[in-house]
């Protein structure tokens, strides 16, 4: 079978997620690297985030994992690296993004500020299947259980627990 390329997408920890939220990304990491599926982050430069608590756990576990940066350097936040960081040479807000989403074959999108939602718009339009966590605020609580637009292309599934948004991933994808 397949190995299912998983992002996570969400808040970067300038939104002030909680402990919770950690706890949170820190299972679902767990949990795609027990699957033996990959997991999809985007690698940031000044800070952690969401994405990368999950990517680190689910290395911590052996799961693979897939970091995209943006700019032409492979400098990212603090000291963990993925199995594979690839170098977009788009900037952040400025086309990283794409590189990211269209590497996915299913997001997990858990709380979000404009980063997130910019990828979530980009997977509705790619119809690449979303998995949102409302859980935590932020706008994957805000499209949960609903279309991005009017066009009703493809619904953002709701998942409340770790192991439903990794089960609601397969099951889009397969």
């Amino acid at each position: 079978m397949k190995k299912i390329q998983i992002g996570i997408m969400g808040s970067a920890a300038d939104l002030n997620y909680g402990d919770d939220a950690i706890e949170f990304v820190k299972e679902l990491g767990n949990l795609i690297a027990k699957s033996g599926n990959i997991l999809v982050y985007g690698a940031e430069k000044e800070y952690s985030s969401l994405s990368t608590n999950a990517a680190i756990e689910a290395n911590k576990n052996g799961g693979l994992t897939v970091g995209i940066t943006g700019g032409k350097d492979k400098l990212i936040y603090g000291d963990f690296r993925p199995d594979i960081l690839i170098s977009s040479g788009l900037e952040i807000g400025g086309g990283r993004e794409f590189t990211l989403v269209l590497s996915c074959d299913v997001i997990i999108a858990i709380s979000g500020g404009s980063g997130t939602l910019t990828e979530m718009a980009i997977a509705y339009q790619a119809g690449i299947p979303i998995i949102t966590v409302p859980n935590f605020g932020g706008w994957a609580k805000d499209v949960s259980n609903t279309f991005i637009d009017d066009r009703k292309r493809l619904k953002c599934i709701e998942a409340t627990t770790p192991k439903a948004a990794l089960e609601e991933a397969l099951k889009a994808v397969y």
